[in-house]
């Protein structure tokens, strides 16, 4: 039941997958984690330099031996009015005087290089490459699968899934609208394409002929379950990862997403300018009254990134951005290899016992602890 096209195809021996969550929750240590208990463990690199990618990436092969992969994000170069900027740096001044921290920052760089980025992930020869935000040049993609890396892509539209089959990628992450972070739409708006995975996934699968890993909202055995049974060949779990004892969020993000509950976040594009969900904050509420128009990502994202890491520094989650998805009320503080046993158990005892029998739910219900 659990050995897919994509366990066989990585060698790894549960079909789930560790979400590659950029800016600092996967850290090597969780990444080396999870593969070593039998998963897939992503690390999310979009915003790190070449130097830091190539030093986490040797980090996480001294920490494993087993496959894992990086994710990249695919970006356009960003245009905006000098007006639009200058009234959002006007506006978030207001922010960064609440903070206590200098007006009118000097913007850095808006994104780090693609190029350079990808030509280290090739001359480490990582084993498994994904992308979100858009689809690479052919020669890109060509360019890892003749190192034998294994190449996946975001879709959150049956529209997006067939364009990355016919880019060549060897399997589709179908991110349903319950996904934590950002949305990988690139074929429309990101506020736009907001499917629930259970009807996402079905329909991605009816139109491709290539392995679909179904993310979004997925917590434990059931919801891994739940994705076989719909088609997909894997799942692909974050928000389930953030508060574990390996994870890189910070520790005041970690109390929010252990204590808030399923309609706590929000699709915004605050902090960064793109559509991502995350959990309410007064930093969100303000900047859906702003009057003007927001800069497109990646600008605001730098924009923002002084008023983010201050808010972090005073553990003031109200300025923080805390990505996370619908299913966090089942997220629990505990190593990630014991996320992934429990969530394999239960998927087995799914499997293995009746789905009628009362006390069969009742003995499914009893292996998820409400409470550590």
């Amino acid at each position: 039941m659990f050995e897919t096209a994509i366990t066989s195809k990585l060698n790894i021996h549960y079909p789930i997958f560790q979400a590659p969550m950029a800016g600092g929750p996967t850290t090597p240590e969780l990444v080396a984690a999870v593969s070593n208990a039998g998963g897939l463990g992503n690390l999310g690199a979009g915003y790190l330099t070449p130097e830091q990618l190539r030093h986490a990436i040797r980090k996480i092969r001294a920490l494993t031996d087993r496959p894992f992969g990086v994710n990249l994000f695919v970006l356009e170069q960003p245009e905006e009015s000098e007006e639009t900027i200058a009234k959002m740096a006007e506006y978030l001044n207001s922010c960064r005087k609440e903070l206590g921290i200098p007006q009118n920052p000097p913007l850095p760089q808006y994104s780090e290089s693609f190029e350079k980025q990808v030509q280290v992930l090739l001359e480490e020869r990582v084993p498994v490459f994904s992308f979100t935000f858009g689809i690479p040049s052919p020669g890109v993609i060509q360019s890892m699968k003749q190192r034998g890396t294994f190449v996946m892509g975001t879709a959150t539209t049956v529209d997006e899934a067939i364009q990355l089959e016919l880019s060549g990628v060897d399997a589709i992450v179908a991110q349903g609208s319950e996904a934590g972070g950002h949305r990988g739409t690139f074929l429309k708006n990101g506020s736009d394409a907001l499917i629930g995975l259970m009807a996402l996934v079905p329909q991605i699968c009816d139109h491709v002929s290539i392995p679909v890993i179904a993310s979004g909202g997925i917590m434990d055995g059931r919801g891994l379950v739940a994705s076989l049974a719909l088609g997909a060949a894997a799942v692909q779990m974050g928000t389930a990862f953030l508060a574990c004892t390996e994870s890189g969020a910070h520790p005041t993000y970690k109390q929010k997403i252990l204590s808030a509950n399923e309609d706590a976040t929000v699709i915004t594009c605050a902090y960064s300018g793109k559509a991502a969900r995350g959990i309410r904050t007064e930093f969100i509420r303000g900047m859906h009254m702003y009057p003007g128009k927001i800069p497109s990502y990646p600008i605001q994202h730098v924009m923002t990134r002084d008023i983010r890491q201050a808010a972090a520094m005073a553990n003031n989650p109200e300025y923080m951005s805390l990505w996370a998805g619908q299913g966090l009320r089942l997220a629990k503080a505990r190593p990630a290899a014991a996320i992934i046993k429990q969530t394999m158990d239960q998927a087995n005892m799914l499997v293995n016992k009746s789905f009628h029998s009362k006390n069969d739910d009742q003995s499914i219900r009893d292996s998820q602890p409400l409470h550590e």
